[in-house]
């Protein structure tokens, strides 16, 4: 049986090129392309999406949009546009299709979350963080967010600055399942928000089936806090457990870097909760957000006792600004308690 681990007792020191090494799409990402796509026949923009796409990453590097020849000599056709944003909802494969574009366009390229890259600024530092990126010939923003506006702020400062710099760009919104807010995240609200960057994206509109009307899984019913770890041991005997107070997990994160989380959950298969209780105090429920976040790139299946993860935060919170990353968040816990307690396939 492999040896027990405890986040609680991991701090990952992890420097800036690591950092920047985990910028790539996830593992269930991790090899699909365009062709590996199947758009809906009775949806036409989900294949013109493709298309759009194909030739956007067929632009990327080639220096034929602009360039000293090109404010010389003048270009023959207008220069293609510093980024693309892929406006639908939840469902139709968006992140499929940016992951798509990050595997079809050349390198250095970085793929991320808003938050991902809100967090590297707050690792790196502003400038740092642009210093970096402007080396790079694609950078993918999945879920864009609104829910912040210092971050927003930030995103479209960022954005911006890599623009001036030649690189181009990519993002997705972040709209959610279940009867959430006012409606999905559409492309007007993106490009107000992105203000002078905005007349530089094209928007690639992607229709489909609308899985907001499905709701939320069921949570499972917690396990036994006294047998929750015969519980573990006895189904993932065979992988690498980490079994933690939940409570001690939470105040943990606090003196954990976001940014981190990934590499505090490097090497861990099964994540074994005592205790899940709701969580109060909104600074730590938005890191247990970004926790939960990594756990789902990682598909690392839950067990716990206690409270089954609907009640993870107050209903306050579920109510206030932060909505859509709570219920994200709620959402994809139980995804991955439902694999760890009931040997659901994640999809």
């Amino acid at each position: 049986m492999a040896p027990i681990q405890h986040l609680t007792h991991r701090t990952p020191q992890v420097t800036a090129d690591e950092l920047l090494a985990g910028f790539h799409p996830s593992h269930r990402f991790g090899e699909v392309s365009f062709d590996s796509y199947r758009p809906d026949p009775s949806q036409p923009s989900q294949s013109e999406a493709v298309q759009r796409l194909r030739d956007f990453a067929a632009g990327i590097g080639s220096g034929s949009a602009g360039g000293l020849f090109g404010r010389i000599f003048g270009a023959r056709r207008p220069a293609a546009k510093a980024g693309i944003y892929l406006d639908g909802g939840f469902g139709v494969g968006k992140t499929h299709l940016l992951a798509s574009l990050w595997h079809a366009a050349p390198g250095p390229k970085a793929f991320g979350t808003f938050v991902e890259y809100t967090n590297l600024v707050g690792a790196l530092s502003f400038r740092k963080t642009v210093e970096v990126l402007s080396g790079y010939k694609l950078v993918c923003i999945d879920e864009f967010e609104l829910d912040d506006p210092g971050d927003t702020v930030l995103m479209s400062r960022l954005m911006r600055e890599l623009s001036d710099a030649g690189v181009k760009l990519a993002a997705t919104s972040n709209t959610l399942p279940g009867s959430l807010g006012d409606g999905r995240f559409a492309a007007v609200d993106f490009q107000r928000e992105i203000q002078v960057l905005a007349d530089q994206f094209d928007v690639a509109r992607i229709d489909g089936e609308d899985y907001r009307h499905r709701g939320l899984p069921q949570a499972p019913e917690p396990i036994g806090d006294a047998e929750l770890e015969e519980y573990a041991t006895s189904r993932y005997g065979d992988r690498t457990l980490a079994v933690d107070d939940f409570a001690e997990l939470v105040r943990h994160l606090s003196s954990v870097h976001p940014s981190r989380y990934r590499q505090l959950l490097d090497g861990i298969d099964v994540l074994v909760l005592h205790n899940v209780h709701t969580i109060t105090e909104q600074s730590l429920a938005l890191r247990f957000v970004v926790l939960a976040d990594r756990l789902y790139d990682k598909d690392v299946p839950i067990v716990a006792s206690g409270a089954p993860f609907s009640e993870l935060f107050t209903q306050e919170m579920l109510a206030g600004g932060y909505m859509k990353k709570y219920f994200r968040a709620v959402s994809r816990l139980t995804a991955l308690a439902r694999e760890g307690q009931k040997g659901e396939v994640l999809l």
